[in-house]
């Protein structure tokens, strides 16, 4: 059964698509099955994996909203093992649709339940604001993998998306648990950078990953190019990062295994 994991974080620009792609990138490396689902209207995770906007091909709204079926939607990407459930534009409606919708914040968990099985993770890459969508994607995870930029009002960011967690723990989601937290766009020749990294790690503790992401230049053009750092340069200092992130997670999700039930990171 596979864990669904929300990449998550209400602030934009830390760094959450470029570590939904990446993080899906190298698991799938890895040797484990990964569906990437685009749940932001934006599609940058879409266009970042290979995908161009195109207009008549289906997407994830086809199956939020109109309630197709999601494996006539699912496509294979150039990553052998990682499958991608697309966005388009049309997302930006569905916020609005969902609002008189039945069971409207279960939608995607439903989608999800039903593609569990056959995949060892499935990565959700959330919008950057708190509406139905978002809400949508933290019913349907196990845990949140937040992205946390190494800047001056990082920790405010975090306590927003603390207190948005426990929300939904007390009313649609009990088992919802953090994967943990990541400190990306790391530049350990300031000052500030290695401030907040050490803060974070004072304040969460072991729910702070080890990896920390670099602000890296290749990491940057990489989804220019429709490829995951990886496959765009195998020895940069980026790639090198996602690919330990990787084995932190399927170690998360091997140790909880163990356990039964709970999460390391809960």
């Amino acid at each position: 059964m596979g864990k669904v994991i929300a990449i998550a974080n209400q602030k934009g620009g830390v760094g959450k698509t470029t570590t939904a792609i990446n993080l899906a990138a190298s698991l799938a490396v890895s040797e484990q099955h990964v569906l990437l689902i685009d749940s932001d209207p934006q599609s940058n995770t879409t266009a970042g994996i290979g995908f161009p906007r195109d207009p008549s091909r289906r997407s994830l709204y086809h199956a939020l909203i109109l309630g197709e079926p999601p494996d006539r939607i699912i496509i294979k990407t150039q990553v052998e093992r990682l499958d991608l459930l697309p966005s388009d534009k049309n997302l930006v409606g569905a916020s609005i649709e969902l609002v008189s919708a039945d069971y409207r914040e279960f939608r995607l968990k439903n989608i999800t339940d039903a593609l569990k099985d056959s995949y060892d993770f499935v990565i959700i890459d959330c919008p950057p604001s708190l509406d139905l969508l978002t809400l949508n994607c933290l019913v349907a995870c196990d845990s949140v993998l937040a992205p946390i930029q190494c800047e001056y009002y990082a920790l405010e960011g975090v306590s927003e998306l603390l207190d948005t967690l426990m929300r939904i723990r007390k009313t649609l989601n009990p088992e919802l648990a953090i994967e943990g937290f990541l400190p990306t766009m790391y530049d350990d020749r300031t000052t500030l950078s290695r401030q907040v990294a050490s803060d974070l790690r004072s304040f969460f503790g072991t729910q702070v990953f080890q990896t920390v992401i670099p602000r890296n230049v290749r990491l940057a053009e990489a989804p220019s190019h429709g490829k995951p750092i990886m496959f765009y340069d195998m020895s940069s200092k980026g790639a090198e990062a996602y690919t330990q992130l990787a084995k932190e997670v399927i170690a998360n999700a091997q140790k909880r295994l163990g356990q039964g039930a709970g999460s390391s990171h809960s």
